[in-house]
Parts: C-alpha cells; sequence; structure tokens
C-alpha cells in the first residue's frame, strides 16, 4: 500500500492527510495561531487513526505558499524533517495549486464548463492579493504573483470567471466592475491537506520523484526582514513516536 502524508499550515489553518492507496483520511483544526504547538500531535493521531507508523510512509507533501511566513516555515521543517528521517522524497505543492484542486471537485459537481479559466487569489493581510489563473484541469495559465484585486482581475480573460480563494469576494467585485461574471467556488477559501495529498499523489503515480527538498513561495520578502529557515532535521519525527513535543527549530525575525 502507498501512502503519503499531507501536511498545510500556510492559512488560518492547520491540516493535516493521508493519502492510503486514494483512501484519504484528513485532520483540520481551524486557529490563526498555535500550529507549533499541534501540527505534530495532529499527524501523531493521525497515523495511530490510520493504524499505521512513519516508517510505512512513502512520502510526504506540503504546501510551500504563497502564505503566513510563520506558518509557512513551520509546516516545512516538520514535513522536511519528516522526511529526512524516513528516508522518503517530499513533495513541495504550493497554496493556489491545492485551492486549485479543490475547487476542480466543485467545478465537476456543479458541471461548470471546462472552458471557464479559475482565478485563486489568497488574501496577503497587506490589501493585496496572492494570485495565479488556472485551467480547468488546474494546470496552471499564469505563474503566481501578488497584486491587488484589478490588476488580478485583468490577468485572466474571459467573460465568465471563477473565483476561489479566501480572496475572492473582493476578485469577485473587481471582475463585476469590468462588466463581467465572476462565480464564486464554494468551499474553497484556504488549501487543505486533502487537496496537498492528491496533488502528490498524482505526481507519484506519473513518475515524479522530489530529488530536493521543497523551499518556500514567498513571493516578497517579509516586513520584518530576512529570516532564517532551519530545516527540522530527525527531531520532528522523534518528537512523534515519544510525544516529547513538536521538535522544530524555527528562528528569525520576530520569532
Amino acid at each position: 500500500m502507498m501512502r503519503i502524508l499531507g501536511i498545510d499550515t500556510a492559512a488560518g489553518a492547520c491540516s493535516v492527510a493521508l493519502w492510503s492507496d486514494g483512501a484519504i483520511l484528513d485532520r483540520s483544526e481551524e486557529f490563526e495561531r498555535g500550529h507549533a504547538e499541534r501540527l505534530l500531535p495532529m499527524v501523531q493521531e493521525l497515523m495511530a487513526a490510520a493504524g499505521a507508523g512513519l516508517p510505512a510512509l512513502d512520502a510526504v507533501a506540503v504546501t510551500v505558499g504563497p502564505g503566513a511566513f510563520t506558518g509557512l516555515r513551520i509546516g516545512l521543517a516538520a514535513a522536511r524533517g519528516i522526511a529526512l528521517a524516513v528516508g522518503v522524497p517530499c513533495f513541495g505543492v504550493t497554496t493556489l495549486e491545492a485551492i486549485a484542486e479543490a475547487a476542480g471537485h466543485w467545478r465537476r459537481e456543479q458541471a461548470i464548463p471546462a472552458t471557464l479559466p479559475l482565478l485563486v487569489a489568497l488574501d496577503s493581510k497587506r490589501r493585496d492579493y496572492y494570485g495565479q489563473v488556472f485551467a480547468a484541469d488546474a494546470s496552471p495559465l499564469t505563474p503566481p504573483q501578488v497584486a491587488d484585486a484589478r490588476r488580478l482581475a485583468a490577468a485572466v480573460l474571459g467573460d465568465t470567471v471563477l473565483v476561489a480563494g479566501d480572496g475572492n469576494a473582493a476578485i469577485a467585485a473587481a471582475i463585476a466592475a469590468e462588466g463581467r461574471q465572476a462565480i464564486e467556488v464554494a468551499g474553497s477559501r484556504t488549501p487543505q491537506a486533502a487537496a496537498v495529498v492528491r496533488l502528490a499523489a498524482a505526481r507519484w503515480i506519473g513518475g515524479e520523484r522530489p530529488s530536493a527538498a521543497p523551499a518556500p513561495l514567498y513571493l516578497r520578502a517579509a516586513d520584518t526582514g530576512p529570516s532564517t529557515f532551519v530545516p527540522a532535521g530527525g527531531a520532528a519525527a522523534e518528537a512523534l513516536e515519544t510525544g516529547s513535543g513538536p521538535g522544530t527549530a524555527i528562528t528569525g525575525p520576530g520569532q
């Protein structure tokens, strides 16, 4: 049985998921702070519920951004540490890709035409948005960027556009101001680990094997200046087995 562990701590939630030959078991908790304290216990609870230990993993996957700087570093440190300890590859998935993947399920359920483009937008908390345009199969049509709602709306073509992410209301208003129609995707406001493992599983099945650990995608520097990302090494996995705590080292300004 192939198993992939997925982790997301990039936004206002902490979520983990385990993909086991197509079946997905997941856990998610909504909060703005406390990712470091809850992430590894959630992984431990998930693996226990699945009746499997970390050595049973074939791969790990994690969101790499864009998103909250501290949250991204916590998730990346844990994922890279677990992958290193178990000796398996670690896939990086952007938050925008994860939301686009989840939006694809809603599109199919609602029988939305495949010709309509999807614009995913996440609120950067700095009066602009992280955004990217995707096709119906969740393949990217533009590179990820950070811009205000008007510029992101102008980046997507078509009279009718699907919008997803927690910035969808502002983007929909900007599209409407241009005389076009925006359809807001339900249930796809933030990335979730279930979408992360589905994307990683598809890449694994397609023959992809990451040769390097995933790096964060920030799109711009933090307000506080340069930060230092310190991978957790084997400490994260050790903490999961012993219950001794997060076992991650995150340093940088304001940490």
